[in-house]
């Protein structure tokens, strides 16, 4: 039987961020810029370590960036209550206090973008002296348990680090499982014998472990994979291609004059009349050549340039110029790599290689297709999880309605560009040629938010109430041409 104990847990969590720390380091380097080397001679100089520096082209950024900017979350929509009946989307709904009173608006980009790169993220879920509260928490520092990691939305056991350990002092973390929250030490994530779980512990308030795992990409294995670790092999390639394309640029794209049957001036330097180096001209009677360290004359500096004109007094002496390489393959080799970059990373073309001219509305509407099958992909991921986290934040809550809601929904914002005229007239058509209700296509206006949406809610219902009103006066007002009610047509009698 396995060891489940708060101690053997904790050991195991820790190891699991030591066997990623390396893993993850790298991604994290390749986000950052901190690219592999390109190939160069064992024996290159300087300056080539410059061009090496400069030939790294990040385009990580950009993977993560574009289908991050399409997700956000905006509006969530609570499913029915026991008695079939839906619960009220208001400000005051348990799921969008508990986002606004997180921070969210703002904060959930980070939790998809550290998704997104490092193949998955989490949110923690716990009470604070403000109220219940989520926040994200980092892959590099965070470990769950799952008995099954492919399809279990809950972990067994989940820790985050909260400070890394610093010479003596060792590291702290916290550690979750379905009940309690442990206080958790260690001296290296290497080092397992040195990890402590604190006797004491702490009831976290919920029936389940309250950290939520964000997935780019979960296989039947469990396994998470983001979009930047697939891609580092054509990273390097670019970044090669780039490199031979400086070298050829600085050292071959140029015409190189040569002169052959003459000998380059020499350095000289004056002697006196004993013999010793002076640097007065006036007592100078002789000069010889200036020698380097190994005993070998120094050649002179050759002031040349365009506006110079090149001459030799020995008829012997022969001018050329070595003609400049071409650069142009090397420049479409960069170019096809970015191609294939942007087919395996599904990101359009045109987003990398800032080529929209010409390009007709069907055309660039084919090119953003695949794109937008891979953002729906992640909103329906990390939906999921969402809708996990506002569960358990209505558990703490107390509200034991929006804890059991398994049919709730989070709404993203509409991130295509479209302009407004072209969304009313297909807003327009729907609710007239297929009969949806007007108030149901409210949520795919561009651009609408939460509040905006629940502002005209409100609106609707006070000039509804306010018509039924009208109607009802109406009704009740004898001669005005209109049907009377019963009770005006007794008062008339």
């Amino acid at each position: 039987m396995a060891d489940t104990s708060p101690l053997s847990l904790a050991k195991e969590l820790i190891a699991i961020l030591d066997r990623d720390e390396k893993r993850l380091q790298r991604i994290d380097d390749f986000i950052h810029g901190k690219h592999d080397d390109p190939y160069m001679p064992a024996q290159a100089d300087e300056e080539y370590k410059l061009l090496a520096k400069r030939a790294v082209s990040n385009w990580m950024p950009l993977l993560i960036g574009t289908p991050a900017q399409a997700l956000y979350v905006d509006g969530f929509r609570p499913g029915s209550t026991e008695a079939g009946l839906p619960r009220p989307t208001t400000l005051t709904s348990p799921e969008w206090r508990h986002w606004q009173r997180s921070r969210l608006d703002a904060r959930q980009a980070a939790v998809y973008r550290g998704a997104l790169g490092y193949g998955h993220s989490f949110v923690l879920t716990e009470k604070t002296a403000k109220g219940v509260m989520s926040k994200g928490l980092s892959a590099k520092k965070t470990a769950a348990l799952y008995e099954d990691p492919a399809n279990d939305d809950a972990p067994y056991a989940a820790l985050t680090i909260t400070a890394k350990p610093r010479g003596d002092v060792p590291g702290k973390a916290r550690m979750f499982d379905a009940t309690y929250e442990y206080a958790v030490s260690f001296k290296s994530v290497s080092d397992l014998d040195s990890v402590k779980v604190a006797s004491l512990k702490k009831r976290h308030g919920a029936t389940e472990c309250p950290v939520t795992r964000f997935a780019a990409s979960v296989d039947l294995e469990g396994r998470t994979v983001g979009v930047v670790e697939p891609m580092i092999p054509i990273q390097n390639r670019i970044n090669q291609t780039i490199f031979d394309l400086l070298v050829a640029q600085t050292y071959t794209s140029h015409e190189v004059r040569y002169a052959t049957g003459m000998a380059p001036p020499l350095q000289m330097e004056l002697l006196d009349e004993a013999g010793n180096v002076t640097t007065d001209p006036a007592l100078a009677v002789d000069s010889q050549p200036k020698l380097d360290g190994a005993g070998n004359p120094i050649p002179a500096n050759i002031n040349h340039n365009a506006r110079r004109f090149l001459f030799a007094e020995d008829p012997d002496v022969k001018f050329g110029s070595l003609p400049g390489g071409p650069i142009g393959s090397l420049i479409d080799s960069v170019d096809m790599s970015i191609r294939h970059w942007a087919a395996i990373s599904q990101t359009p073309p045109h987003h990398m290689l800032g080529q929209i001219a010409n390009l007709s509305a069907e055309a660039l509407l084919a090119a953003e297709t695949s794109l937008g099958r891979m953002v729906t992909e992640f909103q329906s991921l990390f939906g999921e999880s969402w809708e996990r986290v506002f569960r358990l934040a209505a558990e703490l809550d107390g509200d034991s309605a929006s804890a059991e809601d398994f049919s709730g929904e989070v709404q993203w914002r509409d991130m295509e560009s479209r302009s407004l005229a072209q969304s009313a007239d297909a807003l327009g058509k729907l609710a007239d040629q297929l009969g949806i209700p007007k108030r149901g296509l409210w949520k795919r206006v561009p651009g609408v938010t939460q509040t905006e949406y629940e502002d005209w809610e409100q609106m609707a219902e006070e000039d509804d109430s306010e018509g039924q009103l009208a109607r009802a006066l109406t009704r009740a007002t004898p001669g005005t041409g209109t049907t009377t009610s019963p009770f005006s047509e007794a008062v008339a009698a």
